[in-house]
Parts: structure tokens; C-alpha cells; sequence
């Protein structure tokens, strides 16, 4: 079996060896609008030139390619990974700029053909803060655009075929002369296409897609937080022209708790209690954010207004650390008595008077102190 020798890049496209750029692109240019397959339809040697000078100006057109060929051959190329095209979608998505600008023909060169991603889409979704602790499974209902299953998405009736726009006798787009310029702009009347629909679907009017009601099961894990955005891929718009659809993207707003205020993983709350409670100590049952028990909280005897009192464990799951959970910080909050009855009152005054016996000592030193920075001034 006799394997064909590949040809000189720089005899397909007959340019000299040390062919500048711009060169280079014109000669492709010329060479790809003799052999485009729309101009030579069924014939098979014009389709083989086309490829051959397509693999050509990639290779001339990139200055390290050029550089390996120009010393190593076709052989060198083969090195780099470089095969060359398998179609040719995989040359006008490449070099399809170059064919819109200069070839003014419809057809597999013009931008119509190429697959579009669809768009992504965004569902916000409000979560409470026990929901986003434990996580749920949450069914969203959301609309968006779908192919007509009528009309499998080309906006013609069933049966009915596309017309040749009138407009511009199906190449796309539309030429003007002015002085020594042409001018080409896209086809108004059919947006590139070429075609026109002259009997279009009746259930989506033509537009080839319908709005529908599309139901996600969402998967939240545990310890969300507002702003994360969970990704569904392949649940947003469909694409255009064989495209992939585009992604759902669901986030997450967790409400403020009448409680609980998180820190990121942390919770904090606030408890009051008696300048008694804090003065001799106690315990006070507070809720936790799972609502499974009460949590039995120790204040400390002789607590202070302020003083956090730090349950490890006691937060939100991690994200990012499994099994890992945050701590609650409890701020204990020294409520001062008002509305004092008589009795309340003396009690209160005998309190006060063995303070001041208590401290007798002490408060002397500090007032002679006092006394003698008033005699020195």
C-alpha cells in the first residue's frame, strides 16, 4: 500500500517561503473561495483541496508551527500533536470570521451553522436557618425556553419547508456598492439565515422554541450560607444549532433567625438574666438551632455583663470540613432590677452597706491617695 505524500503548505497556497503574514491570509482567501464546497457542490476534489488548504494557512498562519515545519517537514509536525481538520465544521468554526467577511454565499461558512451554548439561568431560593443547618431536598418549579417538540425546534410546520430568502437570494447577507467598496451587512429580512419560513409552526409561531414549566429536585447540603450558589449543569436554556444547554444555577438566601445570628460556621445568641443569677451562678435552658433538646447553659457565679460563655460543637455544619461543626457563643446579658418594691429597696441598701464594709480598707487607701494629689496641686 502506497501512502500519499502530503504537499508543500506554501505550494497549496503559492506563496514564496518568506511570505509575510497578510500574504499568507490572502492567498488562503483566494485558494478556500475556489474550492468552498458551497461553490463546488458533490465534488469530491474541490471538498479535499478546500481541507488541504484550510490545514495549510493553520499551519503557515501560527509562527511556531511555521517555524517546525519550515525546518522539520510534515514529520516535525507530527510531534506537536497537529492532525490537521476532521470536517468541515471543525474549519469553519476555526477560520469562520475570515469566511464571513469574504465569501457571500450562505451555507456551512456562514455564522448561522455554528452551535451555540444556551444561557444560564439563576433561581434564588430562601432557605430558614434550621433548614440550612440539617440541608433538604427541595422540588423548584421554573420556566424557560425549549425546543418546539412540534417542529423539533426549526420553527417550520410539519411537512413545509424553508423558502430561499427573496432578499438575498439565500446567501445571508446583503452587498452595497459604494465608490470602490462593497459593503456586506447581514440579511435583514432573514438574519443570515438565507431561508425564510413561509408556513411557520402554530405552536411556537416560528420561533422554533416554547416556554415551559420545568420542575429540579435541588439537593442542599448542610451548613448553606447566603450567596452560595449550587450548579445544576444542563437545566438552563437549550442551545442553539445542536449547542449544550446552559446551567441552572440555584442561590441560596438563608433568613435571619429571631434568635440565632451566624458568624459563618458560629452561632451567637444573647440570654438575660437577674444581677442575682449572674452574681451567685445558674443554669438557664436555652433552644438549639436543630430544635431536637433545650441546652443547659451555666452561668458562672459572679458573671459579668458581656462575658461570652463558648459551646464547642454547638454551630452550623462545615462546608468545607465534614463533620466538622461550629461553636455557639453565649453573651450573658445583666438585667438590672426596676420598679423596686419597699422591701426590695432595704434589702438592697443592707447589700450596698456590707459592700462598703467589705471594701472599707481598701476605699480608705484609695481616698487619702486622692487627698494627697489634692494638697500637693
Amino acid at each position: 500500500m502506497v501512502i500519499p505524500t502530503k504537499r508543500d503548505y506554501y505550494e497549496i497556497l503559492g506563496v514564496s517561503r518568506d511570505a509575510d503574514g497578510d500574504e499568507i491570509k490572502r492567498a488562503y482567501r483566494h485558494t478556500a473561495l475556489k474550492y468552498h464546497p458551497d461553490r463546488n457542490p458533490g465534488d469530491k476534489g474541490a471538498e479535499e483541496n478546500f481541507k488541504e488548504a484550510a490545514e495549510a494557512y493553520e499551519v503557515l498562519s501560527d509562527r511556531e508551527k511555521r517555524k517546525i515545519y519550515d525546518l522539520y517537514g510534515h514529520e516535525g509536525l507530527r510531534g506537536t500533536g497537529f492532525t490537521g481538520f476532521g470536517g468541515f465544521e471543525d474549519i469553519f468554526s476555526a477560520f469562520g470570521d475570515i469566511f464571513d467577511g469574504f465569501f457571500g454565499f450562505g451555507g456551512r461558512g456562514s455564522r448561522r451553522t455554528r452551535a451555540k451554548r444556551g444561557n444560564d439561568l439563576r433561581y434564588d431560593l430562601e432557605l430558614t436557618l434550621e433548614e440550612a443547618y440539617t440541608g433538604k431536598e427541595e422540588e423548584i418549579v421554573f420556566g424557560k425556553w425549549e425546543s418546539c417538540d412540534t417542529c423539533g425546534g426549526n420553527g417550520i410546520a410539519p411537512g413545509s419547508e424553508p423558502a430561499t430568502c427573496p432578499n438575498c437570494q439565500g446567501r445571508g447577507e446583503t452587498v452595497h456598492s459604494q465608490a470602490f467598496f462593497q459593503i456586506r451587512t447581514t440579511c435583514s429580512s432573514c438574519n443570515g439565515t438565507g431561508e425564510v419560513i413561509v408556513d411557520p409552526c402554530t405552536r411556537c409561531n416560528g420561533q422554533g422554541r416554547v416556554k415551559a414549566e420545568k420542575r429540579v429536585l435541588v439537593k442542599i447540603p448542610p451548613g448553606v450560607d447566603t450567596g452560595l450558589q449550587l450548579r445544576i449543569e444542563g437545566e438552563g436554556e437549550n442551545g442553539e444549532n445542536g449547542g449544550p444547554a446552559g446551567d441552572l444555577f440555584v442561590v441560596i438566601y438563608v433568613k435571619e433567625h429571631d434568635f440565632f445570628v451566624r458568624d459563618g460556621d458560629d452561632l451567637r445568641c444573647h440570654i438575660a438574666v437577674s444581677f442575682v443569677d449572674a452574681a451567685l451562678g445558674t443554669e438557664i435552658s436555652i433552644p438549639v438551632i436543630d430544635d431536637s433538646e433545650q441546652r443547659q447553659v451555666v452561668i458562672p457565679e459572679g458573671a459579668q455583663p458581656g462575658e461570652i460563655i463558648r459551646l464547642k460543637g454547638c454551630g452550623m455544619p462545615s462546608l468545607r470540613r465534614a463533620r466538622r461543626r461550629g461553636d455557639l457563643f453565649v453573651q450573658v446579658m445583666v438585667k438590672t432590677p426596676t420598679n423596686l418594691s419597699q422591701t426590695q429597696r432595704e434589702l438592697l441598701m443592707e447589700f450596698e452597706e456590707l459592700e462598703k464594709q467589705t471594701h472599707r480598707g481598701k476605699n480608705r487607701d484609695i481616698w487619702e491617695k486622692i487627698r494627697g494629689i489634692k494638697k500637693s496641686t
